[in-house]
């Protein structure tokens, strides 16, 4: 442009040609080596346009069309890299070397050197090299890198600490449970390396309209050559067809949707298998593991009318935290999910598979099984009534004894995740046509589920081999995504049309076979992970016709002679800008979760859902009193009754009136109806009646003791209280959930 504007126009003429040539050189070389893979693509109406624009001497226009399309594949590796962010991250992260104690002192080795039950420190900061179990008694961990959990995570002694999560604490340390090339960071990074290299099958869009396209840009060049005798009408209609936003704007939307989709905690391997979530209408879902929690929660405890179940509780737990059995580590999360404070215990022996005992607070504590605790303790009333309570289908039962005395029970089961009915609704709602529930339990089992679950068709008693007969002939009618997390899911998820592993508690052979991998243990991920493909998808559409509609409009302005070729080349440049540009909104949020602010953050749902576990063990206190009321003394009845009105009156009600004053309103702003929300504040009215009415009954109990009427309208109050307050918990963290956005 300088030797132009100095009065050397051949200077600028050798120099515009020769960039021009440079770019139509490599240009050739991608072409012929598309042609010797069988791939035809649209690039060859931009080689076209700039041999045209050397051929006739617009050498400026060549320059023009020339950094255009070199212009273009820049942006679309800004695009990447921008998408690929919150990816390339893990990788950039992964730790070189870890801190071993030697048996004298800590020293620094290459994590290469950590084997399973060496012991590693983790410094404040830090990362962590490997898998392994906490040794000290807490460890705080930023997990967002790997969940997308923004709040810092607290972890007690013996629980699982996975690698790539950041220490955001104290220095801790931990025993290795697996070498860093088989912990879970390693096998991360190697989904991200997956993903780099996949390419989406929708990219090849524009190639499959590549000759319908080049055609109709031939005839319409050759005839405004014709009919007007210029050849340079036909370089202007070259130009103005060059096919930038085709061949750039879908894998530029697609890579922004995978880095969506990675900032909600889903690692998707790319734009084909994000593409084909919006194109499978057949789900299958595992049962263990992705329709259930996957691990055994507490359901029910029962104790000794003279005990108190959180004591019992506590110092169960506090045994069991020196085995490593899956339900022990269950039982004790149970605790602490309820704020107990657990202590070491001393003296343990342990026999493997069937219990602990110890010694804690001066009391003889047995943790076990039936026929271990049995044993070791008298026959009673109370031991016949527990032996009966917990034969209970589908639950675990861990019996407690206190100094050689049956104390009570607790059952566990892994129960169905909370989410579960609203994820299948949702699905349904973005297109998913049939859903079949696979699992390899006992048919009577998976037929309960089917009792409160909307599936379409349940298949049970499968084996992996099973499975995979069974995504055969589901695909023969339709796509399938197949979501499952357990080794025995690996073969069916890699033979379904997309493979989803819920990857934050389950096996590494699952996310190793799957397309998209859910890092965070939630259920309704895969419908974000939908959601996210579907507008990624819509988005990329929308970029192709509007890039391939401005186009077609200039070239008929151009074979009409009103565009010359540098203007045509202006005018590309401006269609391609336009198109790349509506293909990065796949990168941001969609405008109805700005639109009056109307959703909650994530950090907003956990804390809403942080409210409702410290909760839980007022809920289980209204149980337990109605179980053990008609077993106690008159003065423990009124005793029993003022301590449970003391904790609903100073912690429930204050709750419930927090939410109906403070929340409830805030919500209703934001979905922009004064009604939202006007069954959840009748249920609150429902709570406060119920409690108020037993104050009344228990005001009404004298010193002799309640009546039997008395005894049975209390127990009746109980009961409903108790339902009324854990469906209207369960009712409300559907709704939190529901509001949190894509």
């Amino acid at each position: 442009m300088l030797a132009w504007l100095t009065g050397r126009p051949d200077i600028s003429a050798w120099l515009w040609g020769g960039g021009t040539a440079i770019v139509l050189a490599n240009l050739f070389m991608e072409i012929a080596k598309g042609l010797g893979k069988g791939e035809f693509g649209l690039d060859v109406i931009a080689a076209l346009a700039m041999s045209g624009a050397l051929f006739l001497g617009e050498y400026l226009a060549g320059t023009i069309i020339a950094v255009m399309f070199a212009g273009g594949e820049a942006l679309e590796d800004f695009a990447q890299r921008r998408a690929r962010r919150e990816l390339t991250a893990l990788l950039e992260r992964i730790p070189r070397t870890a801190t071993r104690f030697t048996g004298v002192q800590f020293e620094e080795v290459p994590i290469e050197c950590i084997a399973p039950g060496d012991r590693v420190l983790v410094r404040g900061g830090e990362v962590l090299s490997v898998d392994g179990s906490l040794k000290d008694d807490t460890a705080l961990l930023d997990e967002s890198a790997l969940t997308g959990e923004a709040l810092p995570v607290q972890h007690r002694s013996g629980e699982h600490l996975m690698s790539g999560t950041i220490n955001a604490g104290n220095p801790f340390e931990m025993v290795a449970s697996r070498s860093a090339n088989e912990s879970t960071y390693a096998g991360i990074a190697r989904l991200v390396e997956a993903a780099k290299s996949t390419k989406a099958p929708m990219a090849r869009l524009a190639d499959r309209y590549a000759l319908i396209f080049l055609a109709v840009t031939l005839l319409v060049a050759g005839l405004a050559w014709l009919f007007s005798g210029q050849a340079v009408r036909a370089l202007a209609v070259l130009v103005v067809a060059t096919p930038c936003p085709l061949i750039l704007a879908v894998p530029v939307a697609l890579i922004s949707g995978v880095s969506r989709c990675a900032g909600k905690g889903i690692l998707v391997k790319g734009g084909g298998p994000l593409e084909m979530l919006t194109r499978a209408t057949t789900v299958l879902l595992d049962k263990t593991g992705t329709i259930t929690g996957g691990r055994a929660r507490l359901l029910e405890i029962k104790v000794r009318n003279d005990l108190d179940p959180n004591e019992i509780l506590r110092l169960a737990a506090s045994i069991d935290q020196g085995s490593h059995h899956v339900v022990a580590r269950a039982f004790v999360a149970a605790a602490r999910e309820r704020g107990l404070d657990l202590r070491p215990a001393s003296d343990l022996q342990e026999l493997p598979g069937s219990g602990i005992r110890g010694r804690i607070d001066g009391h003889n504590i047995a943790v076990g099984g039936w026929d271990f605790i049995r044993p070791i303790t008298d026959d009673s009333d109370f031991s016949r009534e527990l032996e009966f309570w917990i034969k209970r289908e589908g639950t675990v039962a861990i019996a407690v004894a206190k100094d050689r005395i049956l104390a009570g029970a607790f059952l566990l089961a892994d129960e169905v995740r909370p989410e579960a009915g609203t994820v299948l609704r949702q699905l349904r709602e973005a297109g998913c046509k049939r859903i079949v529930l696979a699992t390899g339990d006992r048919k009577d089992l998976a037929e309960s589920l089917a009792s409160f679950l909307d599936v379409d068709n349940i298949v049970a008693e499968m084996k992996p081999e099973d499975k995979i007969r069974l995504v055969e002939t589901e695909k023969v009618v339709a796509p399938v995504m197949m979501v499952g997390d357990g080794v025995n899911d690996a073969p069916a998820l890699a033979a379904a049309s997309v493979g989803v592993a819920m990857g934050a508690g389950g096996a590494a052979a699952s996310a190793e076979a799957a397309d998209v991998v859910i890092l965070i243990d939630r259920l309704d991920r895969l419908v974000s992970a939908v959601r996210i493909a579907n507008r990624s998808r819509r988005i990329a559409l929308q970029s192709v016709y509007v890039g391939m509609g401005l186009s077609c409009v200039g070239m008929v302005v151009a074979a009409f002679g009103y565009l010359a070729p540098i203007e045509g080349a202006l005018a590309q440049e401006a269609i391609d800008v336009i198109a790349i540009l509506n293909a990065l909104r796949a990168l941001g949020r969609p405008l109805r979760l700005w639109a009056h602010g109307k959703y909650l953050s994530q950090q907003e749902l956990f804390e809403l859902e942080a409210e409702h576990r410290n909760l839980i063990s007022i809920v289980d206190e209204i149980r337990h009193t109605s179980d053990r009321i008609q077993h106690l003394s008159n003065a423990d009845v009124r005793e029993s009754l003022a301590k449970l009105e003391v904790l609903l009156r100073e912690q429930l009600l204050p709750h419930e009136k927090r939410d109906d004053g403070e929340l409830y309103p805030l919500l209703r702003r934001r979905l922009g109806s004064s009604h939202a929300l006007a069954g959840m504040s009748r249920t609150h009215m429902e709570i406060r009646r119920q409690v108020h009415h037993l104050s009344s009954l228990s005001r009404a109990v004298g010193f002799v003791g309640p009546s039997s009427e008395q005894l049975e309208e209390i127990q009746r109050l109980l009961h409903g209280l108790d339902a009324v307050v854990r469906l209207h918990f369960a009712q409300e963290q559907e709704i939190y959930r529901a509001l949190e956005g894509d």
